[in-house]
């Protein structure tokens, strides 16, 4: 099967988005493009969620609520991609800077 997300339109607006140092150092050492996980989270990607979860972000989108992503970049790394329900802000972050 084809990847095409890289053709899939945006799904909401992300706001400013922002990274923390912990999640950009990470991200460094894997080799992870930051505008990578972005285009997955906006695109409906949202990494390793469970079907619950996802359904939730889809609510999310319609109901203007919070919309989370998470993706496993490294062997024991993750990373978080927030949006607010605001969509004021996204921010990628590591689950223990939360």
């Amino acid at each position: 099967m084809a990847d095409n997300s890289k053709t899939r339109k945006p799904l909401f607006t992300l706001g400013q988005v922002v990274a923390t140092p912990g999640a950009m150092s990470a991200m460094s050492q894997l080799g992870i493009a930051p505008l990578d996980l972005i285009h997955r989270h906006i695109t409906g990607d949202w990494g390793d969620l469970g079907v619950e979860d996802q359904q939730q972000n889809l609510l999310a989108i319609r109901s203007d609520l919070r919309i989370f992503s998470s993706y496993k970049i490294g062997a024991s790394v993750k990373i978080w991609v927030i949006t607010e329900a605001d969509r004021s802000s996204t921010t990628l972050l590591l689950p223990d800077e939360y």
